[in-house]
Order: C-alpha cells, then structure tokens, then sequence
C-alpha cells in the first residue's frame, strides 16, 4: 500500500511550520529565500504535490466540518445533529456527519480528512479513543468535544454534567422510597457512563444505602442491550423496586423487558432514563428522564468550533450545559427540576 506524502511530512523533513509550508505553496507572502528553499527540497524529496485545497491552508479552505457520531441510529444525535447543522450554517459551513458505530479505526478514518485538508474542523461527540491520540490531534487541528469530555483536559467541549443529573434523578427514586435501585450502565469505556454511574453510587452513599454490585449491569447505549441486562436484573432472587437507565433508548428496552416479564411500570417497578429524547413522551408509560439541551450542545459547538478555526480567544474552553429532570408517569408524575 503506497502511502501518499501529506503536508505535515513537509514541514516535518524542512524543519518548518505547516502555515510556512503554506505561504510557500501560496506565493501570497514572503517567506525566507533559504527557508523556501528547504520546503521546495523537502517537496521534491517527498514528491509532494499540493493540491488547490492545500494551497490555502491557512484560510478556512474547504469550509467543510466534520461531526462524528458513535451510532447514527441512537435518536438522541439527531438533535444534535440539527443543532451542529445550523451553527454551522450561519457560520458559512457545510456539515460531513460520520457514524463510526464504536469503530476507533472508522473515527481515525475520518479524522484524516483533516490531515489531508479536506475539512477544517472537527466536532467529536464520542471520546471512545485513545486519550493520548486524542489530545495530540487536538494540539494539531481544531477539534471540539460534544456531549462528552475527558477528565483533566484542556480539549474544548460543551456538555451537561453528568455526575450531577444521574446523582439528581437517583435521588428522586430514593425520595419515592425505593430501596432497591437498579442502575443500567452505559459502556464502561466511556467517560459519560462512569460519570453517571458515579452520580449513581454517590446518592445512593448519601442516603445511607448499601451498594448491591447485582443491581448495576452494562449495556452498550442500544434498546437491545436495555432489553436484555433488565431481563437479567428480573432474574435475580430480590428484583430491584426502580431501574435507572443510563440512556432513554436503554430504558425503553428496559420498559418493554419488564412488561414481558408480566410486571406493570411504575406499580411494580419504577423506570428512569437519561437524555429526553423525542420518543421517551410517548412511549407508556411516558419515561421519568434528565433533559440534555443538545440542540444548544451543537450549536455552541460549532460556535467553539469556528473560533479555533480562526484562531480567536474562546473565553471558556469547557461549557457546561444546564439539565433539567423531567418527572413523568414511569416513576410517577410530578414536576421540572433544573440542576
């Protein structure tokens, strides 16, 4: 497999920047007779041939952005998604959306479309990767973090806290008098899932509740696996009194497991989810859910997005989202808490 010279192997052999590079294949400014030269060597060596995109690295050239989603199938990208789409919009941009089905080498796939100048930034709403590849591409190209972030980094991202909504809802399970709380986890992989199942564990600690490691299962973000891991909590000896779902999708398997199961949602067992997508209204009994606002989580990306790409002071670099618990008939009716 022949592997094509890319404009960072340039500067890489001539010693200079990728913008000198730039200038040098643009002829609009002056760049150093020597330096130039170095770079035309380097070229030539590489037999490098800038293409019309590469020639104007420096300006937002393609103004094209990628967003990579983990699963185009999950409904709750798809206001996301909405909300890139019209920030980007404004902002004079085309949107590329990529699905990468938990693929790393799928997500690398399109991340080298910046490499190669064919986009000019990047909004990544999963961070199931290396987090050290991660953090050297977002040193070298613009790249923003939607509903997800990395603890500890500096990478630019919009979301809501997490720890604090799943702490929240697994409150007002326990305010119901559940005793026997169930938590349906999201890949242990990802940093949301540890983040809510964190906010889990802390309410049930803050209540004086024992930890019952039978009662937290993983399921993958699907309806299937919502399905199935509740299936498996209605077989054990004691069954849980409540269910909390990592996500909505989750817990409308989990709805459906426990209607087949002959139990009656929320007379025998209560059910919470995570996100108010569309359907959790209109599924029965309507689901008992956090709000994530991720119309504005896109769009406020791409807002982050555009800055990077022109090199402008972002302010806040890491945007926490304000959530709102949305209480329907699945645990019972009742009102909206923002947190």
């Amino acid at each position: 497999m022949i592997t094509m010279a890319t404009i960072h192997d340039v500067a890489r052999l001539a010693k200079v920047s990728i913008a000198t590079v730039s200038r040098v294949m643009s002829g609009a400014d002056p760049v150093n007779p020597k330096t130039q030269q170095r770079v035309m060597e380097a070229m030539e060596q590489l037999n490098y041939t800038p293409n019309g995109l590469a020639r104007n690295l420096r300006s937002l050239k393609t103004n094209v952005i990628i967003a990579l989603v983990p699963d185009i199938k999950n409904p709750f990208f798809s206001e996301v998604i909405r909300g890139i789409e019209d920030g980007a919009r404004e902002a004079g941009f085309h949107v590329l959306v990529g699905s990468t089905d938990g693929d790393r080498e799928k997500a690398k796939a399109y991340m080298a479309l910046l490499e190669e100048s064919r986009a000019d930034g990047l909004i990544l709403t999963t961070a199931q990767m290396d987090q050290a590849f991660i953090e050297d591409f977002a040193a070298r190209r613009p790249m923003v973090l939607a509903c997800e972030y990395i603890a500890g980094s500096e990478i630019p991202c919009v979301s809501i806290d997490n720890e604090s909504a799943a702490r929240k809802i697994t409150k007002h399970l326990l305010a119901l008098g559940h005793t026997r709380i169930a938590h349906i986890m999201g890949p242990s992989n990802v940093v949301l899932s540890q983040a809510r199942l964190n906010g889990y564990k802390q309410a049930l600690r803050e209540h004086g509740m024992p930890e019952d490691e039978l009662l937290v299962q993983e399921g993958d973000f699907s309806i299937e696996s919502g399905y199935a891991v509740a299936k498996k909590l209605l077989s054990i000896e004691r069954l849980p009194t409540a269910i909390f779902a990592a996500s909505d999708v989750m817990a409308i398997g989990a709805l459906r497991a426990i209607h087949d199961h002959g139990l009656r949602v929320p007379d025998d067992i209560a059910v919470a989810g995570f996100d108010d997508i569309n359907m959790a209204s209109y599924v029965s009994p309507a689901l008992t859910t956090i709000h994530q606002p991720r119309y504005e989580i896109g769009q406020r990306s791409v807002q982050m997005l555009v800055k990077l790409m022109k090199a402008e002071e972002l302010g806040q670099a890491q945007v926490v989202l304000e959530d709102t618990m949305i209480i329907r008939e699945s645990s019972g009716k009742g009102h909206e808490e923002k947190g």
